[in-house]
């Protein structure tokens, strides 16, 4: 049996499909859908250099591999590279080809650092280092059980705070980019970011087919958004929050809590039976208030770094 290495095709749905199924084996708390692999590849900014790799094997795709650079970093030259094979079908060199591919394409478009997060396993961490990546920060993924939980009961916001959707913002959605891209600038991270491309963010955010404005929660104060909770489904029964922040000037009056909270009320009236967010590990008063709505920690990713010489 030999495994080859080759480019997604994103307009043959068997690829899209087949990255997609080994993304929700591998990696279960994060939401892949085939049409949400295959816009990713279409819409992607230019300068990110977007190339998404498959490892096959008899004609299964068994590995995948999401690599591009950092474009919004304030640093040139900050790779990404993220790469999972199919549970069942590891230790037949799938991990090494797809490394050894997406490296070769991160150098040739100018990167000199090339970050990559691995499932904090024995094995994993492990492989990691074999290919000389070195242990930085960690996150974690968190779960709740929507159709089950107990969530905190809807609050009032208080005087002067009113809540509406993602999709009252439907006609000019700008506002929330300004506030994402203020709340994303103060998170935890190896890589400096720098969001000002509104167009981008419309792309890669707004129109992206996960994205689900009418479960996004958002606290308005004098007709400004102030704080928000992002929300992402699969269509089906799983919904995650990829974002939840307040903007600098509001921060602790509980405006993020609150809008989370309306969000996920509403996500599972909706009919969605799973939550799922994440947080970085040292991040502990965002990870208190997910427990809080009764999260609880399901996975952990570390993230590691390679300098190329």
């Amino acid at each position: 049996m030999t495994v080859i290495v080759r480019d997604l095709r994103p307009d043959v749905r068997a690829d899209t499909e087949g990255f997609a199924r080994v993304r929700r084996l591998a990696l279960p708390f994060i939401l892949f859908t085939p049409e949400s692999i295959a816009y990713d590849a279409a819409h992607m900014h230019a300068d990110v250099r977007y190339r998404p790799l498959v490892a096959e094997e008899d004609g299964e795709i068994i590995g995948t591999a999401q690599v591009h650079l950092a474009h919004e970093s304030r640093e040139p030259g900050q790779g990404n590279l993220n790469i999972y094979v199919h549970p069942k079908r590891t230790r037949r060199g799938a991990g090494t080809l797809l490394v050894r591919a997406a490296e070769e394409h991160l150098a040739s478009v100018g990167a000199t650092r090339i970050f990559a997060w691995v499932l904090d396993e024995p094995g994993n961490r492990a492989f990691a280092e074999r290919h000389g990546y070195k242990r930085s920060r960690s996150a974690h993924f968190l779960r709740l059980d929507l159709a089950n939980g107990t969530l905190p009961p809807l609050q009032d916001p208080p005087p002067g705070v009113e809540l509406r959707t993602g999709a009252d913002f439907a006609d000019d959605p700008r506002p929330l980019f300004e506030l994402d891209a203020e709340t994303m600038s103060d998170e935890p991270s190896d890589i400096a970011y720098e969001f000002t491309d509104y167009e981008a963010w419309l792309e890669e955010t707004w129109r992206h087919p996960l994205f689900s404005p009418e479960l996004t929660s958002v606290a308005v104060v004098d007709g400004r958004p102030v704080a928000f909770s992002a929300a992402r489904t699969d269509g089906d029964t799983r919904y995650g929050t990829v974002m939840t922040g307040t903007a600098r000037a509001f921060r602790g009056r509980g405006l993020a809590k609150l809008a989370k909270n309306h969000s996920l009320h509403r996500a599972r009236a909706a009919g969605y039976t799973e939550a799922f967010t994440g947080n970085d590990a040292g991040n502990g008063p965002m990870i208190a208030i997910n427990k809080g709505f009764g999260y609880e920690i399901c996975g952990t990713e570390v993230r590691h770094v390679r300098e190329l010489g």
